[in-house]
């Protein structure tokens, strides 16, 4: 089963939208771990486990487990979610962006050493720095585009004066995943979800890619906004959480009120769904 079928599979099967970013901070983690880089593991495992059946993708922040030298936690991880919640895909979040022979080499670590079913990538070096991506048949890829950050600004909406029209830098992106950059089906968009505006603009430029869309929870970005301007029957969103839950409760419960957490999230997305209508 490919990216964007397992997607669709989870989509439905947990009636979700929900995706839980896996960013472990051992600063943060409940009282009985707290500043234990070596527990990172058994902290994810347990919201995997906790959230397993509300979610419809995970995303593990590659940077995290990397600063703690746990890269063979990540490892473990990765296999934890295969083997306990196989109908998951799972979205590893590294933002790379490189020439194509090193681009090749990133391309490994997420697919062969880690095992993602996709993966966020910078665009910013062109076509041929993503190509090495999208040689994984079934594999997905994240183009950022308009990022919840406020300094993403600085460049993506700058107007490109060369560009028939003169699109913004982001709209163009979002033009170029819809039409010919897209030749597999592979690719999809991350949009921040402080920007419902730019979301429901990146959706009309690319009506049937898959959007991903950080910013929820922590971020201060508007779930229903984010819905209500990102989902289309036949474009998949994916909403991603991390602090908001990860973080729900600094005690042995910890788990527990991350579930609650993302069970409120799930119900607040699906809630801004038109009515009679499920994710795809």
């Amino acid at each position: 089963m490919d990216f964007l079928e397992l997607l669709g599979a989870a989509t439905r099967r947990n009636d979700s939208m929900l995706c839980v970013g896996l960013d472990p901070d051992p600063a943060r983690f409940p009282a009985q771990l707290r500043g234990e880089g070596s527990r990172i593991y058994d902290f994810c495992a347990a919201i995997v486990d906790a959230t397993a059946d509300l979610v419809c993708a995970f995303k593990p922040q590659i940077a995290y487990f990397a600063a703690q030298r746990a890269e063979d936690q990540l490892e473990r991880l990765m296999q934890h979610m295969r083997v306990n919640a196989p109908q998951v895909p799972i979205i590893l979040d590294a933002k790379r962006g490189d020439i194509g022979s090193t681009a090749e080499q990133y391309a490994r670590e997420a697919f062969e050493r880690y095992g993602a079913d996709a993966v966020t990538l910078s665009p910013f070096m062109g076509l041929d720095s993503v190509e090495p991506y999208l040689r994984y048949p079934g594999k997905g890829a994240f183009l950022l585009c308009r990022t919840s950050n406020a300094g993403g600004a600085d460049l993506q909406a700058q107007r490109l004066a060369d560009v028939p029209g003169q699109p913004l830098l982001y709209e163009h992106l979002a033009g170029l995943v819809q039409g010919p950059w897209n030749t597999n089906g592979q690719l999809g968009l991350v949009v921040g979800a402080t920007w419902p505006a730019e979301i429901a603009r990146v959706r009309a430029l690319a009506p049937t890619a898959p959007l991903l869309i950080p910013g929820v929870g922590a971020q201060g970005g508007d779930a229903p906004a984010t819905v209500r301007a990102g989902w289309r029957p036949d474009g998949p969103i994916v909403v991603n959480s991390s602090r908001a839950i990860l973080y729900a409760s600094g005690e042995a419960d910890f788990a527990e009120a991350a579930r609650a957490v993302a069970q409120a999230t799930r119900a607040q997305l699906n809630a801004a769904r038109p009515a009679q209508a499920s994710p795809r």
